[in-house]
């Protein structure tokens, strides 16, 4: 099975393809050898879209066209099963960034949910990365489990069920994300795991926790402490009468990034705004 970062021109058993309806109507599919797909337009036989160009245009046994795409990181997360809240595209993208999730790096993520944050850093730390993913619950992990199958990048991630109040087992880890209803009680075990100057973050969805969340990190002394939301508006894509589309993707949660730094080397007073401009030296 091929992953969503892997390229190449024509589709493959095992791949994931999206399939688009002449409605907009998106199915997301892996293509297996006689397996079929049965849509309210007709049925497509995946031993007839197996070895086809992606960008083919496709037709149903009744004859309704559908367009074969090769999907985006963004369309499978939107399709993932879940019994829990997932985390949207657009908060997942800026935490990627934010904390400095790239290829190789080694993540830890507490509170696996149905696995929407999972599959990304399974996507983003690539082959030679590490990601684990903790919950207490066997059954959610179960879900996640297979949403990752799903994707093609199961093999990237360990699953550990247990209550992180007793610690994590890794150590030297470059990130861990607290995707948990009470963060603040888990920044000691936080630390240990993380290697110095290591990326914190968490999502939280009211004012209050957050508020909870920051006196904790001052009092475990982390620096550079963020706290931000990301607002995704979207226009019609009409030149006459450009104008933002009736429905929009508001407030999701709270995100809030830290650092794992020492109390004596930086006051979190200190940590600069995200509007302050860097400053360079021309040595």
């Amino acid at each position: 099975m091929t992953t969503p970062s892997e390229s190449h021109k024509f589709t493959q058993p095992g791949d994931i393809a999206l399939l688009i309806s002449a409605q907009n109507k998106r199915f997301l599919v892996n293509l297996l050898p006689d397996s079929k797909l049965e849509t309210h337009r007709g049925i497509l036989h995946h031993n007839d879209l197996i070895n086809l160009p992606w960008g083919s245009r496709v037709l149903s046994h009744l004859g309704s066209p559908f367009l074969l795409l090769q999907p985006s990181l963004a369309d499978i997360l939107i399709e993932t099963r879940r019994n829990t809240q997932i985390m949207y595209p657009k908060d997942i993208g800026f935490i990627l960034i934010t904390m400095g999730i790239g290829p190789g790096k080694h993540v830890l993520e507490a509170g696996t949910g149905s696995g929407s944050l999972t599959t990304a850093l399974a996507f983003a730390t690539g082959q030679e990365g590490k990601v684990v993913s903790y919950d207490t619950k066997p059954e959610i992990q179960r879900l996640a489990q297979r949403n990752l199958e799903r994707a093609g990048l199961s093999g990237r991630v360990s699953f550990k069920t247990r209550d992180i109040i007793d610690g994590f087992d890794e150590i030297d880890m470059d990130a861990l994300f607290l995707d948990v209803p009470n963060p603040y009680d888990y920044l000691a075990q936080a630390r240990a795991a993380l290697k110095p100057g290591g990326f914190l973050g968490s999502i939280l969805p009211t004012t209050n926790q957050v508020s909870l969340l920051l006196i904790a990190l001052k009092r475990e002394g982390y620096g550079f402490i963020d706290v931000c939301e990301v607002i995704l508006r979207y226009y019609k894509p009409v030149p006459e009468r450009l104008r933002p589309t009736d429905r929009m993707v508001a407030h999701t949660g709270y995100l809030i990034f830290a650092r794992s730094t020492s109390e004596d080397t930086i006051s979190s007073e200190s940590t600069p705004s995200p509007e302050d401009p860097p400053i360079l030296s021309d040595e």
